[in-house]
């Protein structure tokens, strides 16, 4: 199984991880997964993104403290939200319930081009133990720790 996802994985949290478990899972030991972190025009008017290095530091991190057997996994930047999805064949691509659409939009953009489409896998909203999803930003806003307990 050929799985993608991409996101920022700013101040990477528990959602962060359920979308990565998701796709980790998805593909199965043998398999496939592309990890594509937002960059360039994707996160210019995002304040307070840390650098690409770290995020992609804080992916990779995540993936070397598994336990089990990982399928291939390859990290990239990505500066469109299709990222590869357009020239690379996958099966699958994981997504948040915020992110469905975009998702939708990206199977249309494969239709046209004569391309499978892709299985959508929707991970729901990971909320903070204030009943609200925990995002970076709440992070940044110390509202919230990345493990979603209120500060």
């Amino acid at each position: 199984m050929r799985v993608c996802l991409g996101g920022t994985f700013n101040r990477f949290h528990k959602g962060h991880r359920l979308l990565i478990d998701t796709a980790l899972k998805k593909a199965g030991t043998k398999g496939f997964v592309f990890i594509g972190i937002s960059n360039g025009s994707l996160i210019s008017d995002k304040p307070k993104i840390e650098s690409f290095e770290h995020r992609r530091d804080q992916v990779i991190s995540f993936l070397q403290s598994k336990k089990q057997t990982l399928p291939t996994v390859v990290i990239e930047a990505i500066e469109t939200v299709e990222g590869p999805t357009l020239t690379m064949d996958f099966d699958v691509i994981v997504v948040s319930k915020e992110t469905k659409q975009v998702a939708k939009q990206i199977n249309e953009k494969r239709k046209q081009k004569g391309l499978s489409l892709m299985q959508i896998v929707v991970i729901p909203l990971v909320l903070a133990e204030d009943d609200k999803k925990i995002s970076s930003t709440r992070i940044i806003q110390n509202e919230i720790d990345r493990e979603g307990h209120v500060l």
